[in-house]
């Protein structure tokens, strides 16, 4: 994984209309907080930041006056309606510390032949692993299941250094078969008409 380095400024002024003011000079108002520190309020690079962002769990890497620290972003606000960001909230970490995030579960390979469906049951997997090496997502194989097949978290093969931190038996993937709803023999849209 890449760090992606910034430049912050800290900041003085709180509240919307200084929070509006950051945003109209095309900065994003972030709090630094972590390791037992002092939150720090700070403005970052809107364009550049939100480029960084397009990758999940992404190390930042923040010149601050002069002075570099490692984060990772732990909650973004958008503007629900244009989505530009509206404020992050960064973690700092350090090189060798293990965190706590999630990663897309991605599959390849194609289920049996047949009508079947497949259920993302968790979207993304709760993992540990070192700050600096931080997977983006992990890929499961589907290729060949039927129905009531299902895979569990234990199941996902995992990064070096990268280890589950959530139950091993959590159910991830499971595949469906497809199925019509069909009338019942002798029911026709006239009784049901009738019965109504």
């Amino acid at each position: 994984m890449s760090e992606v380095k910034l430049a912050a400024e800290t900041r003085t002024e709180f509240g919307k209309g200084a929070a509006r003011r950051i945003r109209r000079d095309s900065k994003v108002p972030a709090v630094v907080y972590g390791h037992g520190a002092e939150p720090v309020h700070i403005t970052l690079p809107g364009h550049e930041l939100l480029l960084a962002l397009r990758t999940p769990n992404v190390l930042l890497s923040l010149d601050i006056e002069g002075k570099t620290q490692l984060a990772i972003p732990k909650a973004v606000q958008r503007d629900a309606i244009k989505g530009f960001l509206e404020h992050v909230d960064l973690l700092l970490v350090k090189r060798g510390e293990k965190v706590t995030v999630e990663v897309f579960v991605q599959t390849e390979g194609e289920l049996a032949p047949g009508s079947f469906l497949l259920e993302h049951v968790l979207n993304t997997l709760t993992v540990e692993a070192e700050a600096t090496h931080i997977p983006e997502s992990v890929t499961v194989s589907i290729a060949g299941l039927e129905a009531g097949a299902s895979i569990h978290a234990k199941d996902i093969p995992l990064p070096k250094g990268t280890t589950l931190a959530i139950d091993e038996d959590a159910v991830v993937l499971q595949v469906l078969s497809a199925q019509a709803e069909e009338p019942s023999e002798g029911e026709t849209a006239g009784d049901e008409a009738a019965e109504a």
